[in-house]
C-alpha cells in the first residue's frame, strides 16, 4: 500500500503485485497529473486505470458521478473498486473492457492515460482514435509516454495538433478536440 497526491488530493492505493507500479505512484503518472487542472463541472475518463490512482483522485475533486475508470484487466478493475471504497469514492463508475469498448459515455472534458508500452502501437492507436470521439469539442486527451515521435505524429494526425511538455524525464502530450471530425490529412498535389 502507498500514498500519493494528485490534483491536490491525498489517496491511499493498494495494488496487486502483478499490476503496473504496485508499490508506489508511477513517476510518469504523477508527471501527467501535474499538467492537468481539474475544474468543477468537468468530466474525466481514466483510460487504462490500473489500480485506480488517477481516477480516484479525480473523483475526489470532480465527484463520483463525473469520473469513469476502465481497464482491460479484471484484476485491475477489482483493485480499483477496492481502492475507490478505501478513498471514499465507492460510487465512481469502474468498468472492465478493451480500450473504450465498455464505456458508453461521451462528452468527456478529459481523458487521461499512461498507455501500456508494447513493441507495436496497436493499443495506444485505439486509445487515441477512439478517445477523440469520446471527448466533447474543447476536451483534451492527455497521455504520458517515454517515446515521443510516434505519439506526437499520431495525435497530430487525429487532433490536428498536440502540446508536448517534458516533465521528470517523461513526455506529457495534450491534444485538444477542436472539431467534430478527425483532422484532415494534407494531401500532396500529384505531379503531372
Amino acid at each position: 500500500m502507498y500514498e500519493a497526491e494528485l490534483f491536490s488530493q491525498r489517496v491511499c492505493i493498494e495494488a496487486a503485485p502483478e499490476l503496473f507500479s504496485p508499490s508506489a505512484a508511477d513517476r510518469g503518472t504523477l508527471a501527467m497529473a501535474s499538467q492537468v487542472e481539474l475544474l468543477p463541472g468537468q468530466t474525466l475518463l481514466d483510460l487504462g486505470c490500473g489500480a485506480g490512482l488517477v481516477g480516484i483522485a479525480a473523483a475526489k475533486v470532480l465527484g463520483e458521478g463525473a469520473v469513469v475508470l476502465t481497464d482491460v484487466d479484471p484484476a485491475a478493475v477489482a483493485c480499483a473498486r477496492e481502492n475507490a471504497a478505501r478513498n471514499g469514492v465507492a460510487g465512481v463508475r469502474i468498468v472492465q473492457g478493451d480500450a473504450l469498448e465498455a464505456v458508453d459515455a461521451t462528452g468527456f472534458d478529459w481523458i487521461l492515460s499512461n498507455p501500456p508500452y508494447h513493441a507495436d502501437f496497436s493499443v495506444p492507436k485505439r486509445f487515441i482514435e477512439k478517445g477523440f470521439n469520446r471527448l466533447k469539442v474543447g476536451g483534451c486527451l492527455v497521455m504520458v509516454v517515454k517515446r515521443l515521435p510516434w505519439y506526437r505524429n499520431k495525435l497530430t494526425a487525429v487532433f490536428g495538433g498536440v502540446r508536448v511538455r517534458e516533465v521528470d524525464g517523461y513526455y506529457v502530450l495534450t491534444a485538444q478536440r477542436r472539431a467534430l471530425h478527425y483532422a484532415e490529412k494534407k494531401v500532396k498535389p500529384r505531379k503531372g
